[in-house]
C-alpha cells in the first residue's frame, strides 16, 4: 500500500511511531510519517492499513477535539458506533463523515455542531 503525503505528495514511509515520538506508542505501534512535512496516520492493529489519513499536528488536534464530543455518543451507550457516524453525517450533512478522514475545516465544523447539541 502506498499512503501518499497530503502537503509534499511524496510516499510516506511506513514505520514504527518512535520516528515521531522517540518511542512506541500503544498496541499499534505502525504508522505511516512524512518526517519532512510532520504528518502522520496510525494504521489498524500493526497493519499497513490507515486509520484515517494523513495530517499535520493542527489537524490532528482537531481530531481529537472532535473525538472528545463525538466518542460519547456511542461509548456512553446511547448509541452504537455506526450509528453515532450516521447521525454525524446527518448532522454535518456530508454523505459517510469519518473524523479521521477529515480535513482541519471539517473538524471545526464537527466541533462547531457537536458543541451545540
Amino acid at each position: 500500500m502506498i499512503v501518499l503525503c497530503p502537503k509534499c505528495n511524496q510516499p510516506a514511509p511506513w514505520v514504527e511511531n518512535k520516528e515521531k515520538y522517540g518511542r512506541n506508542y500503544g498496541k499499534s505501534y505502525m504508522c505511516y510519517f512524512c518526517k519532512d512535512c510532520e504528518t502522520y496516520v496510525g494504521c489498524h492493529e500493526n497493519t499497513r492499513r490507515p486509520l484515517g489519513t494523513m495530517a499535520d499536528k493542527e489537524t490532528m488536534n482537531l481530531r481529537k477535539q472532535a473525538h472528545a464530543l463525538f466518542d460519547p455518543l456511542w461509548k456512553n451507550g446511547g448509541m452504537k458506533r455506526g450509528q453515532a457516524y450516521q447521525y454525524l453525517s446527518t448532522l454535518m450533512g456530508i454523505k459517510n463523515v469519518h473524523i479521521g478522514e477529515s480535513d482541519a475545516e471539517t473538524c471545526k465544523n464537527i466541533i462547531k455542531k457537536l458543541s451545540t447539541k
